[in-house]
């Protein structure tokens, strides 16, 4: 398995720097956290790591590929999915649907294989339906499955954009604020849910607002404020951190 690494990372829009000299890894099967007050830069690096955003300085690594200056798809490839921080669905589509589409990097058939029905794109056709079930029940989403993506409540929407990500089949996953919104009894059922994926052996990157959430999970975080690392370590020593608590509170 592949480990996510940044050495010196740097984003600037002009005069405005948005990451300084970021340096941070994240493991497969462990949940790294990176946490931060508003406009600190977290989504910022992840948009920098998945190639939606040009790396100024620095260099990212996935296992033993350098993906500084890969676009989008080519990360994508490269086996890391991700969550945005506002929901990205397509409304109209039913929640099969929405999650269906996850599966495309995976598709072997051609298009008119499927447009005429051969034997070989109706048996993958069937594989993916049937993944895509699975991932519907694990996320407690089964019974929406025909219901479109964009009726549904904010928090069941969230899940199924995870459940999107994953039908990419990952190494690792880097959630965007997956529980905003959410109350404890929902963000403890997802909780448990990026446990076991990293029990499987893949890698999650959370940024998260909600320091309990992350410090319950991760085994390692990282603290940004201003676009610049201020703090890393084990949970317990995170939220003790006076350069930390100063962030979020005020000096």
């Amino acid at each position: 398995m592949s480990a996510l690494v940044l050495d010196m990372v740097s984003k600037r829009f002009g005069g405005v720097v948005a990451a300084a000299d970021v340096s941070m890894q994240v493991p497969p099967g462990r949940i790294t956290g990176l946490i931060g007050p508003n406009g600190a830069g977290k989504t910022t690096v992840v948009n920098l790591i998945t190639g939606m955003l040009p790396v100024t300085s620095g260099t990212i690594r996935f296992g033993e590929r350098d993906i500084t200056r890969a676009p989008a798809q080519e990360v994508a490839r490269a086996g890391l999915a991700r969550t945005f921080q506002n929901i990205r669905l397509l409304a109209e589509a039913t929640v099969a649907a929405n999650v269906l589409i996850g599966f495309h990097r995976h598709e072997r058939c051609s298009t008119l294989a499927s447009l005429l029905g051969l034997p070989a794109a109706r048996r993958e056709s069937a594989a993916m339906r049937a993944r895509a079930q699975a991932l519907l029940e694990r996320f407690g989403m089964a019974r929406y499955a025909d219901h479109p993506a964009g009726g549904l409540a904010y928090g069941h929407q969230r899940r199924v954009e995870m459940m999107r990500a994953l039908a990419a089949e990952p190494a690792l996953l880097l959630l965007d604020e997956p529980v905003a919104g959410m109350n404890d009894v929902e963000a403890g059922e997802l909780g448990a849910i990026f446990a076991g994926l990293a029990k499987g052996g893949m890698g999650v990157l959370l940024i998260e607002h909600n320091i309990r959430f992350v410090t319950s999970l991760c085994d390692h975080v990282y603290v940004l404020d201003s676009g610049k690392l201020i703090a890393e370590g084990r949970p317990e020593a995170i939220v003790a951190n006076p350069a930390v608590i100063a962030a979020y509170l005020g000096s």
